[in-house]
C-alpha cells in the first residue's frame, strides 16, 4: 500500500460531502434547541433537562431497529429517507417558531423526530462504505468520514450559538434543515451496489443474530466492552470539569472554552494522522493507541489536583480526542473487515449501543461529584480508563500485524 493518501472514488466523495452536511444541521440543531428553549420559551434547567433527554433517547430506543433496516432494505435510501425525516423535523421547528406556535413539549417531540434521523443515517453509513470502496482504502475513507463528523461536531455548536444570536432561532433551524435536503440531494447520485436478498425471518432472530455474533467474536467482543468502558469514564470527566475548572483551575467561562476546545483540536489532527498511522504501523498498535490515550489523558487530568494548571487540563483534552479518533477509525475498519455483509447494519448498531455508557458516566459523575467532591471523580476516571486499556491490550485486536482481509459470507477473515 502507498503512503500517499489513496484517490477515493467520485462515488464515495458525494458520501463524504453528505456526511458533512448532516452532522453539521445536527451540531447546529442540536446547539440551537436548548438555546431556543431557553431565550424564547423561557424554561429553566429541569426542562431544559428532559429536552436533552428527549434528544438522546433514540440511540437508544431505534440503534436497533435502525440496523434492522439497514440489512434489509438500500442502505442509500435509509440514509437519504432518514436525512429527510430530520430535514422535514426542523422545517417543522422553523415553521412554528415564525407561526409563534412552538411549545416545550412540541420541541422536544420534533427534537427526538430529528435524532431518529440522526440515528438511521450514523447506523447504516459504516454500512454502506464498504461497499463503495476498496478494501485497502477503507481506512481512508473511514477518515475522511470521521474528519467531517469531527470538523461538524467541532464547529457547530459555535456555529449554532452564532446563528441564533446573530440572525435569530428560526433561521437557525432554516440552515439546519437546508444542510439536512443538501444531504439527500447528495446521497441520490451514490450508486449502491445490488445485494443479494436475505432470507427474512422473525425481526428479534436477526437482532440476537447480530448480537451473538458481536459479543461471540474474539476481536469485536474485546473493542465492544473497551468502548462501552471509555465512555462511561469520558462522560465520567466531562459531567464534573466546568465546576472543577471555575473553582479548582480559577478558570473564566472564556478559559473554560478554549480548555474544551482542545478536544476538538485533538480529534482533528487524529482524523488528518490515522491514514498514516495505520499505513506505517501495524494495525493492532493503532486499536491500542486510543484507549492508551484515554488512560494518560486522565493520569494527565488527575494531575491538576496537584499542579492546577490549565495547560494540563488542555493536554488532557487533546489527548482525549486524538486518541479515540484513531480508536473509531481503526475499529471501524476492523468491524467491516470481520463482518458479513449482510450484518453490518446489525453490527455497526450494536456498536452505536455502546453510548449507553454515556449517562451512566454522568450519573456517576453526579453521585460521586456531590459526596466527595470533583478530585475524587477524576482519580475514579484514572481507574476506569485503566480497565479498558487492559481490556483492550488484553485481547488479540492488539496483536493484528495487518488490517483483516474482507470477510465473505459464511467465512471468517483472516487475522
Amino acid at each position: 500500500m502507498s503512503e500517499s493518501t489513496p484517490h477515493l472514488p467520485p462515488t464515495f466523495n458525494r458520501l463524504a460531502w453528505s456526511n458533512l452536511a448532516a452532522q453539521s444541521a445536527e451540531q447546529i440543531a442540536l446547539a440551537a434547541a436548548p438555546i431556543v428553549a431557553v431565550l424564547l420559551l423561557g424554561v429553566g434547567e429541569g426542562q431544559t433537562g428532559l429536552l436533552q433527554t428527549a434528544l438522546t433517547l433514540p440511540f437508544i430506543l431505534f440503534a436497533i431497529p435502525a440496523g434492522l433496516l439497514a440489512d434489509r432494505i438500500s442502505r442509500r435510501f435509509l440514509m437519504a429517507g432518514s436525512e429527510a425525516l430530520r430535514a422535514a423535523a426542523l422545517a417543522a421547528v422553523l415553521a412554528l417558531i415564525w407561526l409563534g406556535g412552538l411549545t416545550m413539549p412540541l420541541l422536544a417531540l420534533l427534537g427526538f423526530v430529528a435524532v431518529c434521523g440522526t440515528v438511521a443515517y450514523s447506523v447504516a453509513a459504516p454500512a454502506l462504505v464498504p461497499s463503495l470502496v476498496s478494501p485497502d482504502m477503507l481506512p481512508a475513507a473511514n477518515a475522511r468520514i470521521e474528519l467531517a463528523r469531527t470538523v461538524a461536531f467541532a464547529s457547530g455548536p459555535a456555529l449554532g450559538g452564532v446563528l441564533v444570536g446573530w440572525i435569530g432561532a428560526a433561521p437557525a433551524f432554516g440552515v439546519a434543515a437546508a444542510l439536512s435536503a443538501i444531504a439527500v440531494v447528495l446521497l441520490s447520485g451514490i450508486y449502491e451496489p445490488a445485494r443479494p436478498a436475505a432470507t427474512r425471518r422473525h425481526p428479534l432472530q436477526e437482532i440476537r443474530e447480530g448480537a451473538a455474533f458481536v459479543f461471540h467474536h474474539a476481536l469485536l467482543r474485546p473493542v465492544f466492552i473497551t468502548q462501552f468502558i471509555f465512555n462511561t469514564a469520558s462522560f465520567l470527566v466531562l459531567a464534573v470539569f466546568v465546576p472543577y475548572a471555575v473553582r479548582h483551575l480559577a478558570l473564566s467561562a472564556s478559559g473554560v472554552g478554549v480548555v474544551l476546545a482542545m478536544y476538538g483540536v485533538g480529534m482533528v489532527v487524529g482524523a488528518l494522522l490515522a491514514t498514516r498511522a495505520i499505513q506505517r504501523l501495524a494495525f493492532g498498535t493503532v486499536i491500542g493507541l486510543g484507549p492508551v490515550a484515554g488512560f494518560l489523558a486522565a493520569v494527565v487530568m488527575a494531575l491538576t489536583t496537584v499542579v492546577p494548571t490549565p495547560w494540563l487540563a488542555g493536554l488532557s483534552f487533546f489527548l482525549l480526542g486524538v486518541g479515540p479518533i484513531l480508536w473509531v477509525i481503526s475499529t471501524t475498519t476492523l468491524r467491516q473487515s470481520v463482518t458479513p455483509p449482510r450484518l453490518l447494519g446489525r453490527v455497526s448498531a450494536i456498536n452505536i449501543m455502546s453510548y449507553g455508557a454515556r449517562p451512566l458516566g454522568s450519573a456517576l459523575g453526579a453521585i460521586v461529584g456531590g459526596l466527595y467532591g470533583a478530585e475524587m471523580c477524576l482519580y475514579l476516571a484514572v481507574a476506569i480508563f485503566g480497565a479498558q486499556a487492559i481490556v483492550i491490550l488484553a485481547s488479540p485486536a492488539v496483536s493484528l500485524v495487518r488490517q483483516p482481509d474482507m470477510v465473505v459470507e459464511g467465512h471468517c477473515a483472516k487475522a
